[in-house]
């Protein structure tokens, strides 16, 4: 099974990639899945995602009340804003197009439920 994990964990981390660049393909929920797999799998594995620069600080907010950065829901929000502009622009079918935006739709919803990290205070003279 350890082996299986490990293979679910770096096919993730691919796909985050990948969504990373790809408008309309979600790239934090595969590093969760990444992460997940990796700490059932690969303790080093796990180390490196929760101490990489990019990765590590969404896993962190997760892990601590599954909370999300508002950076992170508004870069997802125009990802979802784009690709509904390609897909109104592009398909072929009404009800699919309508299907997917609805989906968009809840997902932003149920993203911007989540609440988020807090900010760290300054203190006094470290303008």
């Amino acid at each position: 099974m350890r082996g299986l994990w490990l293979a679910v964990a770096v096919i993730s981390l691919g796909l985050a990639f990948i969504g990373a660049v790809l408008p309309g393909m979600p790239s934090t929920v595969f590093v969760l899945i990444a992460a997940w797999a990796a700490a059932r799998s690969s303790p080093r594995f796990h180390a490196w995602l929760s101490k990489h620069r990019w990765f590590g600080p969404s896993l962190a907010n997760w892990s601590d009340g599954r909370k999300v950065s508002r950076r992170a829901k508004w870069g997802a929000s125009a990802s979802m804003a784009l690709c509904a502009v390609i897909l109104y622009l592009t398909a072929f079918s009404p009800w699919l197009t309508g299907f997917a935006m609805l989906s968009m739709a809840c997902v932003l919803a149920w993203l911007w439920s989540r609440p988020e990290p807090d900010t760290p205070k300054q203190s006094p003279g470290n303008d």
